[in-house]
C-alpha cells in the first residue's frame, strides 16, 4: 500500500494528459512541442518534490500545471539582449553597449545579414578581394594614413600592432601611461600576451625625452604612447610631446606606435565639447601606427581601427592573427556607412546619435524634464518625492574622463522612515518595467538623467506599469 507522499505524487497528471489541453495545444504553436515537453517535465519534476517534502500540499489541478509552464515559457522566451532605457547620465555607457548605431548603419548592417556580398570578392576582377577595403579608403581620407586594417576592438589592435612589429622585443612606454582599462584589462598584460617586453621609463607623474633615448637599446622594437583616456594625472607632471616621440623613434629607425583609445575622427571642439585627439593630428606629429576604437567616440560599431604606413600595415594584414580578430560583414557595412556620415558634417551632426547626444543643450534637457515630471511624480505616487536636478553627464568610455557636460535630470527621493535600501527598491522598480530603465542612485535618491531620452512618449507610456513593494513608503 502506498504512503500518502507517494499516493500524491502518484496524483500529478501525466505529460501525455497536459498535452491534450486546449492551453497546452496553444503553447506547442508558440513554443514548439519540444520545448513545451522539456518545460511540461520541469514543472511536474518540480511539484513532485514539494509533495515528497509535505505529502499534505494538495496536488495542483491541470490548468494550474499548464499556466505555470505558460509562465516559464514566456521567461524564456524573453530576449537575453533587451533594450533599455539609459538615464545614467553616461552616454557611452560600456555595460549598456556603448555608442548607439545611426539609421543608416543599422539599415546597411540589416542588408549585409539578410542578402549575400562581395565581403571578399573583387567585383571588378572577379577574384578573392580583401575585406579591410570596404573601409580602408574611407580612413585613408578621414585620418591621413596611408593603410587601415580593421579587428574585433582597440584592445584586439593594440594586440596586433605589437605581436607584428614586435615580438620578443622591447617595446617602450612611459611608466604614467601604463594604463588598465575596462574589465582589468591592463596594457602591460597585453603587451606581454603579444610576445613583446615592456620598457617602462620615468615616473608616474613626469616623463622627459631623454628617459627614451636612453632605454633605446638594440633590443628595442619601438616607441609607444598609450593617450590617457580613462583618467588624468594634474599637478607636477611632464611628458613629451609626440612630435618629440616621433622624432626620437625615427632617429633610431624605430616605429612610433600611438593608441588612441577612444579616438575621434573631427575636432570635437568645433561643437563646443573638449578637445580629443584625432588620428589625423597624431599621424601628421609623426605616428607611424594609430589604434583607436569604433564604438566609443567615433560613434559607430565595435571594433579596433588601425591606420598609419602602409609597410607596418602590411605587416599587420600578414599576422596569422589577423584572421582570429576581423570583424564580420555586419559590422564592416556599419562602420563604411558611419565613416560615410564624416564626409558632411551637417549630416553627421543630425545623424549621429553619439554626436548628437553629447551635443544636446542643457536647456533642451531641462525642458523635457519638465515635461516628463508630472508623469514621474504620478507613478511613484507617495513612495517618493520627484523634483528637477541640474546635473553632470558624463562622455564615458574611456573618453574625457574629467570633462562634465550640463545636464538636467528627475531625482526620486523615496519618503519612507527608513530610506536604507528604499532607493534601491525604486531603482529596483524601474528595473523591471517592460524596457527597463537605468538610472544610478546619489545621496539616497534614484536620479534619472535625461540626455539621453530620446523616446519621451514610449518612456512615459510604459510607467502606468511600475509596481512599487509596499514596504517602500
Amino acid at each position: 500500500m502506498l504512503n500518502s507522499a507517494a499516493a500524491a505524487r502518484r496524483a500529478l497528471p501525466s505529460i501525455d494528459r497536459l498535452l491534450k489541453l486546449d492551453a497546452v495545444t496553444g503553447l506547442i504553436q508558440t513554443h514548439g512541442r519540444p520545448l513545451v515537453v522539456e518545460t511540461l517535465r520541469a514543472v511536474i519534476d518540480e511539484h513532485r518534490s514539494l509533495l515528497a517534502k509535505n505529502a499534505a500540499l494538495p496536488p495542483p489541478d491541470d490548468d494550474a500545471l499548464a499556466a505555470q509552464c505558460a509562465k516559464q515559457l514566456r521567461a524564456l522566451a524573453q530576449p537575453s539582449l533587451r533594450a533599455v532605457f539609459n538615464l545614467t547620465g553616461t552616454v557611452l555607457h560600456t555595460n549598456l553597449g556603448r555608442a548607439l548605431y545611426p539609421q543608416v548603419a543599422a539599415d546597411a548592417a540589416t542588408d549585409a545579414m539578410t542578402r549575400a556580398v562581395n565581403l571578399e570578392f573583387d567585383l571588378g576582377g572577379g577574384a578573392r578581394g580583401e575585406r579591410d577595403s570596404h573601409v580602408e579608403a574611407w580612413l585613408q581620407r578621414l585620418t591621413g594614413a596611408e593603410a587601415a586594417v580593421v579587428v574585433n576592438n582597440n584592445a584586439a589592435a593594440v594586440y596586433l600592432v605589437l605581436n607584428s612589429l614586435a615580438p620578443k622585443k622591447e617595446v617602450i612606454v612611459s611608466r604614467g601611461e601604463l594604463v588598465e582599462i575596462g574589465g582589468a584589462f591592463r596594457i602591460p598584460d597585453i603587451m606581454a600576451r603579444a610576445g613583446c617586453k615592456l620598457k617602462e621609463v620615468g615616473t608616474t607623474n613626469r616623463t622627459h625625452a631623454h628617459d627614451f633615448e636612453q632605454a633605446i637599446g638594440p633590443r628595442t622594437a619601438a616607441i609607444m604612447k598609450v593617450h590617457a583616456s580613462n583618467y588624468a594625472i594634474q599637478g607636477f607632471t611632464a611628458s613629451v610631446p609626440e612630435a618629440e616621440l616621433a622624432a626620437i623613434a625615427h632617429q633610431h629607425e624605430l616605429p612610433f606606435i600611438n593608441d588612441l583609445g577612444s579616438g575621434m575622427l573631427i575636432d570635437l571642439e568645433a561643437y563646443g565639447l573638449p578637445h580629443e585627439p584625432t588620428p589625423r593630428e597624431t599621424i601628421a606629429s609623426g605616428a607611424d601606427i594609430v589604434t583607436f576604437s569604433g564604438d566609443k567616440l567615433l560613434g559607430g560599431p565595435q571594433c579596433g581601427l588601425i591606420v598609419g604606413r602602409q609597410d607596418l600595415i602590411a605587416k599587420i594584414r600578414k599576422n596569422p592573427m589577423k584572421r582570429a580578430l576581423r570583424v564580420d560583414k555586419v559590422r564592416l557595412a556599419a562602420l563604411e556607412a558611419v565613416l560615410r556620415l564624416y564626409a558632411d558634417p551637417v549630416r553627421l551632426m543630425r545623424e549621429l546619435p553619439t554626436l548628437r547626444l553629447l551635443t544636446r543643450p542643457q536647456t533642451d534637457i531641462e525642458a523635457q524634464a519638465r515635461r516628463v515630471l508630472p508623469a514621474l511624480a504620478a507613478a511613484v505616487g507617495n513612495h517618493a518625492d520627484a523634483k528637477i536636478i541640474a546635473c553632470s553627464s558624463q562622455i564615458g568610455s574611456g573618453a574625457l574622463p574629467v570633462d562634465a557636460l550640463p545636464s538636467a535630470g528627475i531625482a526620486l527621493t523615496p519618503r519612507a522612515k527608513r530610506k536604507s535600501g528604499a532607493a534601491d527598491a525604486l531603482s529596483s522598480a524601474f528595473r523591471a518595467l517592460p524596457v527597463p530603465v537605468i538610472g544610478h542612485i546619489k545621496d539616497g535618491a534614484f536620479i534619472l538623467d535625461l540626455r539621453c531620452l530620446d523616446d519621451e512618449s514610449g518612456f512615459i507610456a510604459q510607467l502606468a506599469q511600475l509596481q512599487l513593494p509596499t514596504h517602500a513608503h
